[in-house]
């Protein structure tokens, strides 16, 4: 298995971390939802697409903010 290297790491990180984070809050949660919409727009249904799996990454932030935080989002379910 391949080693992290926290050098690169750190660059790409620092350079996304503003748009790939756990919300808090109601504000985060809508911030996450414009950018998802945004990535469903670029990639569709291309799962060889670059950003596909970034696309996955925050619907599962915003899946798990929305359990959490909507609960009658769960009742629909």
């Amino acid at each position: 298995m391949q080693t992290l290297n926290f050098e690169k790491t750190i660059t790409a990180w620092t350079s996304i971390a503003e748009n790939v984070f756990v919300p808090h809050t109601e504000e985060e949660y809508e911030h996450l939802v414009n950018i998802l919409d945004s990535l469903i727009d670029q990639v569709g249904e291309d799962e060889s697409h670059s950003l596909a799996s970034l696309m996955e990454v925050m619907g599962v932030l915003i899946e798990n903010y929305e359990n959490e935080h909507i609960p009658e989002l769960q009742e629909m379910a």
